[in-house]
């Protein structure tokens, strides 16, 4: 685990000309926060999405639900307006991490490839996703995206874990190795037996986790949960990950934890953990120190 700070910039302009602009000195990596699970990382000219949700797909789609899935927070960056994305990474299929909206949208802009669930390869083509830019992955394989930059593939448990016929797992988190750092993104997930101890020998750095929580109100309408605020905290404490970025809040009304409580929380269980949780509309860099 390499010592690190995380810090916070004003982007001072719209967040599609932040993401273009040069990096920051010293800065290996920059990230923005797209809300719920959704994030854009650079390092030097590379740029990387992971989990991005930039349409209203899912309101059109429960328009007439108990959950009608309107967004809380404007979409903060047109998904065309995204270029030079060379990589597109979704966790697993549910449609604000593999949103077709946001992918058309950016394939419009530039031509990425995809890195997601081998499982879920049918499900990204109905998504729009080319055949010839996509690439499957599960559990314990490892893909290099360019020079210095590798995924490794980490099952995750969105309430459980679940694998297709094959064996291979519908919902991952990725270890992305990058300028020195490795970060973790779990995509949707709970706690499970063994995931603490495989983290632990990664040497995670950062771990971005949804905090959201889950109850069986939410699952008994067919809204599978994620983390609690104190499960994250714990799990980066097992694992000796020493940066905790809390995110999959503040977008659907039903599906979330009110920022103060989570705030209260981390204050007052994180102990020397350290946290963050974004905005929308701030640059981040992790700086070594």
């Amino acid at each position: 685990m390499t010592a690190i700070r995380i810090e916070a910039h004003p982007d001072g302009t719209n967040l599609a000309a932040a993401i273009k602009q040069d990096g920051i000195q010293d800065s290996p990596l920059r990230f923005w926060w797209l809300g719920q699970a959704g994030f854009a990382l650079k390092h030097r000219d590379i740029l990387l999405l992971i989990d991005p949700y930039l349409s209203d797909t899912l309101a059109e789609k429960y328009r007439n639900s108990e959950f009608k899935h309107l967004r809380m927070i404007p979409i903060p960056v047109a998904p065309e307006e995204l270029e030079g994305c060379s990589w597109y990474l979704c966790t697993h299929g549910h449609t604000d991490h593999m949103d077709p909206g946001t992918i058309r949208g950016i394939y419009q802009a530039t031509s990425p490839n995809f890195l997601i669930p081998r499982a879920e390869m049918d499900r990204g083509r109905e998504r729009g996703i080319p055949s010839d830019k996509m690439h499957g992955i599960n559990a314990g394989e490892t893909l290099r995206l360019g020079d210095d930059i590798t995924v490794e593939a980490i099952a995750s448990a969105h309430e459980r874990l679940d694998v297709d016929a094959e064996g291979n797992h519908r919902y991952l988190g990725y270890v992305i190795s990058v300028g020195g750092l490795r970060l973790y993104h779990s995509g949707d997930c709970v706690p499970y037996p063994g995931l603490s101890e495989k983290l632990a020998e990664k040497h995670i750095d950062v771990a971005f986790l949804p905090i959201n929580g889950r109850d069986e109100i939410r699952l008994s309408k067919g809204v599978p949960g994620n983390f609690t605020v104190t499960e994250a905290i714990a799990l980066c404490k097992a694992a000796a990950i020493g940066h905790l970025v809390g995110h999959h809040w503040g977008m659907f009304d039903f599906n979330t934890i009110e920022k103060d409580n989570a705030e209260a929380l981390l204050r007052q269980k994180a102990g020397a953990l350290e946290w963050l949780l974004p905005e929308i509309g701030m640059t981040y860099t992790i700086r070594p120190i």
